[in-house]
């Protein structure tokens, strides 16, 4: 199965967006306002009005919100807006988003970046920064409110899924976004790799062998007992559910896992990384 990912909205966030500008401008009708009144006693211009009710915009939780006590929607509009949230998010990422929330365990490999579930808000936003072309700034206020997203499920609170990190030792050195991003981000890998659910591990350049070099990938392991992977590479998000290529995979983690440090000396690890940052 392959997912590959593009600029533009899918159709699915289309329809969605569809729907939600039919349910406002139901509710401004039947309270008989025009789009200048609605826009006038919600603090939005008419064209950002006319804009939702088309579909065009994914309108803010705002705006939901005010909209709904405007029209005295009983929470009809407001009801809406998780359903919002995920029409911005890329379908790529809704698609990851909705299998790691079916994980019992998460695995991954990284060699570029640090991975995308450990990110700060800071490194995240100088990773999609750092994209060419650019992208636009309502672009990245969406990637990032995206990725956010998916980083809860990582919760302190819960013990599922359990997560497994390999690192190669150039995403602790690459200072993307600058020493003190960089800094920050060193800092949060240590304290998420405390969790009893998390390890971290790091795979130090001066190993001969490296597994990895074919690049990054994700493994998920499903409550159904399947296994799903991912890799991201330039512009392809990809999905993969064929057994033969899973297996690949498997093999692949389980020996990068066993080249890299174990978790104890992966932290002291990154600790010594820090101090030279």
């Amino acid at each position: 199965m392959d997912v590959t990912g593009g600029d533009t909205e899918d159709e699915e966030s289309a329809a969605v967006l569809r729907t939600v500008g039919k349910v406002v401008k139901m509710w401004r009708e039947r309270k008989g306002l025009t789009q200048a009144d609605l826009g006038t006693a919600i603090g939005y211009s008419e064209e950002q009005v006319s804009s939702v009710e088309r579909g065009r915009r994914a309108p803010k939780s705002q705006l939901l919100e005010t909209a709904d006590q405007v029209l005295e929607a009983g929470g009809m509009i407001a009801g809406l807006t998780k359903d919002v949230e995920r029409a911005r998010y890329p379908k790529k990422v809704r698609d990851l988003a909705k299998l790691e929330a079916e994980a019992v365990e998460i695995c991954a490999y990284d060699n570029s970046v640090v991975n995308g579930l450990l990110q700060t808000e800071e490194y995240l936003r100088a990773v999609f920064g750092a994209r060419r072309p650019a992208f636009s700034e309502e672009e990245v206020e969406r990637l990032v409110a995206a990725r956010l997203a998916r980083q809860t499920i990582i919760d302190t609170k819960q013990m599922i899924p359990a997560f497994g990190f390999v690192h190669d030792e150039a995403t602790l050195r690459r200072r993307v976004g600058g020493r003190m991003v960089l800094r920050r981000q060193l800092e949060r890998l240590l304290e998420i790799g405390q969790m009893r659910n998390v390890e971290i591990q790091v795979l130090p350049l001066d190993r001969e062998d490296n597994a990895g070099l074919g690049g990054p990938f994700h493994l998920l392991r499903l409550r159904e007992g399947t296994t799903v992977g991912h890799n991201e590479v330039q512009r392809t998000s990809r999905l993969i559910s064929e057994p033969k290529e899973i297996q690949i995979l498997e093999l692949r983690y389980g020996v990068v896992r066993a080249q890299a440090l174990p978790p104890q000396d992966s932290m002291a690890f990154i600790e010594k990384v820090l101090g030279e940052t």
